[in-house]
């Protein structure tokens, strides 16, 4: 790997508490599809924002709760600008991704869904992006129908086509697939949705940290992101969805903040996005987030995802010397745009049994099934294992990764 490339890991690990100093000496993490670490730019903007910032949102008159408004909205701004919406009324602040899927299949789908309409999405879903889903398909008697997976691993979209119809009203699908993966086809998949007259949601957790999201391009409707997948926060996420669509749709929730003025006997809502952000918002959290997504720009999201391409590539490579495992997904060499992690099984060891070997060796992976069950069954495996890499990740780390795993995998073919 070029020196351009080792740099971006060698100067972003000084940002990251976690692996400088004597706490966490010698830890290799390697679970960042499942959250990431966090720089020390965004705890120290939380602290700050706490320690002398901290105020509610709107309306106050006083100078704090003025300071802290401008810091709130500003990061509606930058979330806005991250995905290049021109419009920060289209960014609804959710606590995650989840919560901004169920807003959509709640408000959206009780508003426009009728009996045997149909609902699409894919085998490859987090469950995050299936049971609401679920919900609201039993709720109005609609359809709900799964897209099928290729024999690479991929979303098969001959079958997509065949399933896409007059009927659809909505194609929900994973951006890069948590476990396999790969990266769909999105803006071909949003041109032949809306030839049929539907939308598309797409669920952009596991790409907005590692490549260039652009809503505009990609020609979609909605947009679920979430903090803590994007070097920020936990406890917040956001939607963004088209204005036209989140103008004619109803709440999701009813209290303070989401109203204009509330009678007895009926209430009209506040202008968007605050039509949508009942209660008190996670203020601390929203500009944690904004922070993240500066920090995120200042390194380069292309420069990051040129680096985490070599890095899945050599990541494929040692997984691939060892003997009786078996890697899910597309390789890079068929799908050289996939996601910067490889989910992997082998045969008679159960991977939480791997995962905690591992641990033992300082070593972080996640083992299980990822929150992707119908996956798991379509495969006809109950769980896997799973590293995932981030631009702080390193090649030695993986060099000791799968020198680990030969060590662990021998162990447990002996003592099993």
């Amino acid at each position: 790997m070029n020196n351009l490339v080792k740099n971006i890991a060698e100067k972003s690990r000084n940002d990251f508490p976690l692996f400088n100093g004597d706490i966490n000496k010698n830890l290799i993490y390697l679970d960042h599809a499942a959250t990431s670490q966090k720089p020390k730019q965004v705890i120290d903007s939380l602290k700050k924002y706490y320690s002398f910032q901290n105020a509610n949102v709107h309306r106050g008159a006083h100078q704090l709760s003025a300071i802290a408004t401008e810091k709130f909205e500003n990061s509606r701004k930058l979330t806005a600008n991250f995905i290049n919406s021109n419009n920060e009324k289209e960014i609804i602040f959710t606590r995650n991704a989840t919560e901004a899927i169920n807003l959509v299949a709640y408000t959206w789908g009780n508003y426009e869904l009728q009996e045997n309409d149909e609902i699409l999405i894919s085998l490859m879903e987090h469950h995050s992006n299936i049971v609401p889903w679920q919900l609201i398909a039993n709720a109005k008697k609609c359809k709900l129908i799964y897209i099928n997976i290729d024999k690479n691993g991929e979303l098969d979209l001959d079958d997509f086509r065949k399933k896409l119809s007059n009927k659809t009203k909505i194609v929900s699908l994973v951006h890069v697939s948590n476990t396999l993966g790969c990266c769909n086809p999105i803006e071909e998949i949003s041109d032949l949705a809306h030839q049929k007259g539907s939308l598309v949601l797409l669920d952009a957790c596991q790409s907005l940290a590692h490549k260039q999201v652009d809503i505009k391009k990609l020609g979609i409707d909605f947009l679920a992101g979430s903090s803590h997948k994007l070097c920020g926060p936990t406890g917040i996420g956001f939607l963004w969805g088209r204005e036209e669509i989140l103008k004619k749709i109803p709440p999701f929730l009813g209290g303070g903040e989401m109203i204009n003025e509330v009678f007895k006997d009926n209430s009209t809502w506040a202008d968007l996005p605050h039509k949508f952000e009942a209660g008190t918002p996670a203020i601390g959290e929203a500009i944690g987030m904004g922070t993240a997504l500066k920090y995120l720009q200042s390194i380069g999201l292309n420069e990051i995802h040129n680096y985490e391409k070599e890095l899945t590539k050599y990541l494929f490579e040692k997984l691939e010397e060892i003997d009786d495992l078996k890697i899910l997904g597309p390789s890079p060499l068929i799908q050289p745009d996939r996601g910067p992690l490889a989910t992997f099984y082998i045969k008679g060891i159960h991977s939480n049994d791997v995962a905690e070997l591992l641990d033992n060796s300082n070593i972080c992976i996640r083992s299980g099934h990822h929150c992707c069950q119908p996956l798991h069954r379509f495969y006809g495996i109950k769980s896997t294992a799973r590293a995932s890499l981030s631009f702080t990740s390193t090649p030695s780390e993986i060099d000791s990764l799968a020198e680990e795993l030969k060590s662990v995998i021998s162990f447990l073919k002996k003592n099993s």
